[in-house]
């Protein structure tokens, strides 16, 4: 074993972490050094950059009171070390969404700029706007999670004490997650589906036409959701699955030190492979499409290297995990798969939602013969995504336990969040190409330039589409993960050596029923509440229409604060009920029982990685059937087709930027706080 890697790989962790975030502030230095263009870009990318901010300063306050009262139940439950790290979750999930969303308010402008120039100019903006998010999640993720676990292991002296308090840190990140997801979700596709249905079905209106009294509001709705929110998203998927691998590590392989800390040296080796991956996309002039998925498989191979010498030269002698031996060879499998399973994840979600291919194309030809085979076409799609990467899913289960077990699987998921800093700054490129091409159409560049940032766009759709694929993929794994650390735990607190959850017990049964049911119930509140909201857009944007007819002639001016205004309300109101429903689920259950708490957590992973990827695939694929149109297929925009596909696209909103990307956060709060509760309710 390589005492190098066993008293330093933690600290040399937290230093990777810190050079990620250094870089970070070197793109952003770089980003906001590019031109902004002419004055009138500046006053829309103002007003885009005051709506976010009021949004995410509103959406904290509401956040930080729900908090407190939990911050409350969890140094009860667990005790005030518990707390702190739930304060620390907390904090740097919120920190991680915000400063991204920031500085992809800045970047939308500039890479508008750079698109007067040349497309690769415009990639490069925008990519580096979505590198600064992923180099945060990265290293406010690592930092967090492997600077808290050393602090308090200096203070307690005990292994025991610092994993505990690590479930704190879990459960804030996990709960910031739901609400950013959520709120910025509910307001994102408020605006977007109140702009469409308004002014392109009933006005005939272009997208992000600045007559449309919903467009600032539209894209404003793209940073608060797919940036801040997604950011918050796979912090916590990222930050939850190193400390499942800790603790797992800790319950399965014990006599092995070394297997607690390879997990951080994992995500600090991947930090590196990203910064090449970054690196690649900057220095490689190349289609929009070649390059991200360039950087991809750059960063993977390259971590696959790392990750070979380093497990080679820590696990030399092996490891024994729940009894078994296992190899270093074994180990590295499991690391491989984690690797695998990302660059499977992103050709299938590719394959079902990128415009070069059947799923999508079926969907634009389905259009042609109206509204509801559009629709019919889309869910098709999204039922039919579902099949690959469940496969896929078992496949890296099975394999990963016969190698190593439950830390077998434990590693492939932490390898597989690994590369968060690359995957994440393809999503964040979607919004800001979005915001490139409304502000372009708003200040009334050339068309050339709303050509080249449509083509962007509709990569970055694909590149969204992937990477929620990617954390509800991720989240399957980790929850199995999670569910295992639940199984443990529970032994270990009670002191019995095995736990069986038999599916004759009925308590078993029921627990699966209601925790299968959850997904549905949060999914269907999360839609009602985009249902509402865009309601109350619709009926604004009409009554500003009729108000002052010069809206359509440009006479008069929109007032798009107003639009602004009722979305933000809507989405910090209705988006309390949905984020509390896992809490009352898991604490409901664990009055009944450990077993039904456990048939709950199996029913929650099983439904909600089945509706999660199937919401997300479909959204993507409507979105891009109707951009596939829009370039002149099928009869090109203002067809039939084109109608039908625009309300294909609508009904696709919520389903890919709302409900189903917040399944993700959902099932993990289930997992972690069954875990947090176990000394409570099961003394």
């Amino acid at each position: 074993m390589n005492s190098f890697f066993l008293n330093n790989g933690i600290v040399m962790s937290i230093a990777l972490a810190f050079v990620a975030l250094v870089f970070a502030i070197l793109l952003i230095r770089k980003i906001l050094g590019a031109s902004a263009g002419n004055e009138r870009m500046h006053v829309i990318a103002k007003a885009i950059q005051d709506g976010a901010k009021a949004y995410m300063d509103r959406q904290m306050r509401a956040v930080s009171i729900i908090a407190v009262l939990i911050l409350a139940a969890v140094w009860w439950a667990r005790g005030g070390v518990a707390a702190g790290g739930f304060v620390i979750g907390a904090v740097c999930s919120l920190a991680a969404g915000y400063i991204g969303m920031m500085i992809a308010v800045r970047a939308n402008v500039r890479t508008a700029q750079a698109a007067s120039v040349d497309s690769h100019s415009a990639l490069k903006v925008a990519f580096n706007g979505g590198a600064v998010t992923g180099l945060l999640v990265v290293a406010l993720g690592l930092m967090s999670v492997a600077g808290f676990y050393l602090v308090v292991l200096k203070m307690t002296g005990e292994t025991q004490a610092a994993i505990d308090s690590l479930i704190g840190l879990a459960l804030g990140s996990s709960l910031i997650s739901v609400f950013a997801r959520l709120g910025g979700g509910i307001y994102t596709k408020a605006a977007d589906v109140g702009a469409d249905l308004v002014g392109k079905n009933e006005q005939n209106l272009p997208e992000d036409d600045p007559r449309n009294p919903a467009t600032i509001a539209d894209n404003v709705g793209d940073n608060v959701g797919d940036c801040a929110g997604m950011a918050a998203d796979v912090f916590e998927t990222y930050a939850v699955s190193l400390i499942g691998g800790v603790l797992v590590a800790h319950l399965t392989a014990a006599a092995s030190p070394a297997a607690l800390v390879y997990p951080f040296v994992l995500c600090g080796l991947s930090i590196i492979s990203s910064l090449i991956g970054i690196g690649y996309v900057n220095f490689l002039k190349q289609n929009a499409t070649a390059a991200l998925v360039g950087g991809v498989v750059v960063s993977g191979v390259t971590s696959a290297i790392m990750f070979w010498f380093v497990t080679q030269s820590m696990f030399a002698e092996g490891l024994v995990v729940a009894g078994k031996a296992v190899t270093a060879t074994d180990l590295f499998l499991c690391s491989a798969v984690g690797l695998i399973m990302t660059f499977a994840v992103v050709w299938i979600t590719n394959y079902f939602t990128s415009t070069h291919h059947k799923p999508v194309r079926r969907i634009a030809l389905a259009s042609e013969t109206g509204h509801a085979t559009n629709i019919i076409a889309g869910i098709s799609v999204g039922h039919h995504a579902t099949l690959l990467p469940v496969l896929a899913i078992a496949a890296s289960i099975w394999g990963c336990y016969e190698w190593a077990g439950l830390y077998g699987i434990a590693v492939a998921v932490v390898s597989m969040l690994s590369l968060s800093g690359i995957i994440i700054s393809l999503d964040a490129f979607g919004p800001i190409t979005d915001n490139a091409g409304g502000i372009a159409v708003m200040s009334g560049l050339p068309e050339q330039v709303r050509k080249i940032t449509d083509e962007l766009d509709a990569v970055g759709n694909t590149m969204k589409a992937v990477t929620k694929g990617y954390a509800i993929a991720s989240a399957g794994l980790a929850a199995m993960v999670l569910f295992g650390s639940y199984v443990e735990d529970l032994k270990a607190f009670l002191h019995v050596d095995k736990i069986v959850f038999d599916l004759m017990d009925a308590r078993v049964m029921i627990g699966m029923f209601i925790g299968g049911l959850l997904p549905y119930l949060f999914t269907a509140f999360s839609m009602d509440a985009v249902g509402n909201a865009a309601g109350a857009v619709v009926r604004e944007v009409r009554r500003q229409i009729t108000a002052k007819p010069g809206i359509l002639t440009g006479a008069d001016t929109p007032e798009y604060a107003q639009c602004v205004g009722i979305v933000t309300n809507a989405a910090l109101r209705q988006m309390i009920v949905p984020a509390l429903l896992p809490v009352v689920f898991v604490v409901g259950a664990g009055l009944l029982g450990k077993e039904v708490l456990g048939g709950v957590l199996i029913g929650t992973i099983v439904t909600g990685l089945f509706i999660g990827i199937a919401m997300t695939s479909a959204g993507g694929a409507w979105d891009n059937a109707k951009k596939y149109i829009e370039e002149g297929n099928h009869g090109g925009k203002g067809s039939f087709a084109h109608q039908a596909a625009v309300t294909g696209d609508t009904v696709g909103d919520p389903y890919k930027d709302t409900a189903g990307p917040a399944v993700n956060p959902m099932i993990k709060v289930v997992n972690i706080l069954a875990i947090l509760i176990i000394p409570v309710l099961f003394k």
